[in-house]
């Protein structure tokens, strides 16, 4: 009866050294990836509501300068249309909160990051088409990520059911049960 006891006791700390050591582990790196993956998603989107200020910028003053300076000089619009609408200044993040004026002398086309370092040179349009694309990708991907950890949770889940199995404790009332991860 009494080797009985110390072999339970030896499982019981096996199981709780899994859980703890690698299930856990596990969820909490899946859990990082998810959130990198919301990170880049959210960066896309910031970039994509750039992109479309600056059209909407560029059919505003457009439209404002036609309309109102087409009267005074043909010249004038067309210097307007060129300096007003193709430029823009604005503050880039160097790192570390560290930012510093740019001025883009011609916003028709930008760089964007399409991964492992390397940028792609596109016009607004084939950008915001690119942006679509990718956290749409980048959205599965989550979801992927997301089914993962919900996987690990259950095998922890299981696991905590064995140990109580196993240690003979009893169902605890709803009320005082709690999340453990």
């Amino acid at each position: 009866m009494t080797s009985g006891k110390p072999n339970i006791n030896e499982k019981v700390l096996q199981y709780e050294s899994f859980i703890n050591e690698v299930l856990k582990r596990d969820l909490q790196k899946v859990l990082e990836q998810r959130d990198g993956v919301y990170e880049k998603i959210s960066q896309y989107l910031q970039l994509k509501n750039t992109i479309k200020r600056i059209q909407v910028d560029y059919i505003l003053l457009s439209c404002h300068f036609c309309s109102y300076y087409l009267q005074i000089s043909n010249r004038y619009l067309y210097l307007v249309q060129e300096t007003g609408s193709k430029e823009l200044k604005t503050d880039v993040d160097l790192g570390c909160s560290f930012f510093v004026q740019a001025h883009v002398p011609d916003t028709s086309k930008i760089f964007v990051a399409v991964g492992y370092g390397f940028f792609l040179e596109l016009t607004l349009s084939e950008a915001l088409t690119f942006i679509e694309k990718k956290t749409l990708q980048l959205t599965e991907y989550s979801e992927v990520l997301t089914k993962d950890a919900a996987k690990i949770k259950a095998h922890i889940r299981v696991v905590l059911e064995g140990l109580k199995e196993l240690q003979g404790l009893n169902d605890l009332p709803e009320t005082t049960r709690r999340e453990v991860f």
